[in-house]
């Protein structure tokens, strides 16, 4: 279910969530930026798109997309591959990037709420869970290896030439699957799996062995 219902029946959180995820979007495209940057290609820094400023990474299909049917995207970073050190460990980590910065926000989060940082004020509490929800779903839906999201950029960083040839040729058609497989389901067990795995690794880090 999109995000539109709850501008009816919730006008409150749908402030909250449409902000939260937002940002949270943003986080991850920038990310994709300063990473290629570090690798030699400054091309999302000239357009000037390492800001946080909302209104140069809003797409308007991936926008209506959020509002509709609950998932959409932002409007992609620009990065000139070819100009990455290194290209196979450039494209791995510029790919990465965006998931991890979810993956951070998201264990910053669980980290303040188990400090116990601001006491059990409930809003604070439902707040930090809710910034920790978005940003794993985040990095669980784009950790996903079809194109365009990031797990398939990153797969692509493995593969010989011949096997990138065959995946970028498939990224025109890779968002219409994408969508369709969402839409049916079908995709929900991957996305399960890939939470547990970022949960996993949240509750190593945070000594907790693994967060539900």
């Amino acid at each position: 279910m999109g995000l539109i219902s709850l501008l009816f029946s919730n006008p409150g959180l749908f402030v909250i969530l449409t902000v939260l995820l937002l940002y949270s979007v943003i986080a991850h495209e920038v990310a994709h930026g300063w990473v290629a940057y570090l690798f030699g290609d400054d091309t999302a820094m000239r357009s000037g798109r390492l800001s946080l400023n909302p209104m140069l990474h809003l797409d308007p299909v991936g926008t209506i997309a959020l509002f509709l049917i609950g998932f959409g995207w932002a409007k992609p970073v620009p990065v000139d591959y070819s100009r990455l050190k290194n290209f196979r460990l450039g494209l791995i980590s510029v790919s990465l990037a965006g998931c991890l910065a979810n993956i951070i926000i998201a264990t910053a989060a669980l980290f303040l709420l188990r400090l116990g940082a601001f006491g059990s004020n409930p809003l604070v509490v439902f707040l930090l869970s809710l910034v920790a929800r978005i940003n794993i779903i985040l990095g669980s839906i784009n950790l996903i290896p079809i194109p365009p999201l990031d797990g398939s950029k990153i797969l692509m960083g493995f593969l010989p030439r011949s096997g990138q040839i065959v995946l970028a040729r498939f990224e025109r058609y890779g968002l219409f699957l994408l969508m369709i497989l969402l839409f049916m389901g079908l995709l929900n067990p991957v996305i399960m799996f890939m939470q547990k795995m970022i949960l996993s690794m949240i509750g190593s880090v945070l000594g907790v062995g693994r967060y539900e």
